[in-house]
């Protein structure tokens, strides 16, 4: 999977000196170790990707991670911009469009190296504007969308959001309400969206709608709908527990009406099409945590071994030196896992099974190292000042948000043939 021709450490050279070496992060002996030991599906050219990443984390996001909780929103144009310039929004979108054209593995280093961002919010922000809103009108949408949506949501020059849930429908995607009804050139949109990332800010929507009566796995389809179309309406914004820095929001769709050439590949495919996208999601979303939790757990590790309860440092009691060590197994566990389901991936393999199962081990996982290391850090760990109780906070979605951890049981059982059949 190595990239071809130019190595990526020359096609970057103004954008390195943008970022200087010394605005790194330290970046721990955990990190270091475990950055060498990802040979198995990174290439040097990955690692370059993650180290470019870095300079701008922390030099253009982390010193204003803070501000942007409090404010409950971050500045999506401007950060986007940021990312988009240095290619990092579309690393494995086509070149035409402005991607790097390379294979799905770079992505998810990419998504690994967005867990040294300390919130959820901007992160998963930034996955939806390159991974989760993106992935359907990359495969089928026609040359002209792509360039009118693709390519200017690549360069960081405009926002996406996806518009899938809604208050009757989370995980339950058949279930949507929103319908597009065709008339003559164009679909006649009505409806609503709950739950919608960056929904405040965005440009434009990737949107599901149900376009017949039929059956509901075929009579749904994506579009590309522009925000600011009439009829479109951004009625609240969504005051999360966490993930307080991304804008989330409240749609409605009064007769909005969209040119059919909007309409993203077939119609009636929308929900084969946002399963492919769900498949890409998941997979992005276990690789997001990894990073932060290795961060957790080397902080807890620094916080308990200064910190003395009856006169010993905290960490010297086995039952938190030997916790720690189960949850640091139990993440390289889910890095394996979530490798072998990418590298399969970008083969071109069937990874339903394996992703589900990556994204129900990371959702799980994220909510049981959260609470074990926030209770270590025992008064503090109830404060806002530590990543711990913001992780605690955050990461609770992801067993939510792409899918219910009980959704991806119901995949997992429906492939090892043990799922009871519908009467």
């Amino acid at each position: 999977m190595a990239l071809k021709g130019a190595s990526l450490l020359r096609r970057w050279p103004s954008l390195l000196s943008r970022f200087p070496t010394g605005s790194f992060s330290q970046t721990t002996a955990a990190n270091q170790s475990s950055l060498q030991a990802q040979t198995s599906l990174y290439t040097p050219d990955h690692v370059a990707i993650r180290e470019t990443l870095r300079k701008i984390i922390d030099t253009e996001i982390n010193p204003y991670v803070n501000q942007w909780e409090e404010a409950g929103q971050f500045p999506a144009h401007k950060v986007f911009k940021i990312l988009g310039n240095a290619g990092l929004l579309g690393v494995n979108k086509p070149p035409e469009y402005g991607g790097m054209g390379l294979d799905f593995s770079y992505s998810i280093a990419v998504a690994e190296e967005l867990g040294n961002i300390r919130c959820g919010g901007v992160p998963m922000a930034i996955g939806v504007q390159s991974d989760m809103a993106t992935p359907a009108l990359t495969r089928f949408g026609s040359d002209e969308l792509k360039r009118q949506f693709l390519a200017p949501t690549i360069a960081g020059d405009v926002v996406v959001c996806l518009g899938v849930s809604e208050a009757g429908a989370g995980s339950d995607v058949a279930s949507i309400k929103t319908t597009a009804v065709k008339k003559g050139d164009d679909y006649i949109i009505n409806g609503s969206k709950m739950w919608t990332t960056s929904g405040c800010q965005a440009d434009w929507m990737c949107l599901l709608a149900n376009t017949s009566a039929g059956p509901p796995h075929r009579n749904k389809s994506l579009f590309c709908l522009p925000m600011k179309t009439p009829g479109v309406q951004v009625t609240k914004k969504i005051e999360k527990i966490g993930m307080k820095s991304s804008d989330t929001a409240q749609i409605f769709f009064e007769d909005v009406r969209v040119p059919s050439k909007y309409l993203i590949g077939e119609e009636g495919m929308g929900f084969t099409y946002q399963m492919l996208q769900f498949q890409e999601e998941r997979m992005w979303g276990a690789a997001n945590v990894l990073t932060t939790m290795e961060n957790i757990i080397q902080e807890t590790i620094d916080y308990t071994s200064q910190r003395k309860v009856f006169n010993q440092p905290v960490l010297h009691n086995q039952v938190v030196h030997f916790r720690l060590a189960e949850l640091a197994t139990e993440v390289e566990l889910l890095r394996s896992l979530l490798y072998r389901a990418v590298a399969m991936y970008v083969e071109g393999n069937d990874v339903t099974k394996l992703a589900s199962m990556a994204k129900l081990k990371a959702g799980r996982l994220a909510r049981e190292l959260s609470d074990s290391c926030l209770q270590f850090w025992g008064g503090m760990g109830f404060t806002n000042e530590v990543l711990v109780s913001r992780f605690y906070r955050d990461s609770r979605l992801l067993s939510i948000g792409a899918g219910a951890d009980e959704v991806m049981l119901s995949i997992i059982c429906k492939y090892m043939g043990t799922l009871p059949s519908k009467k």
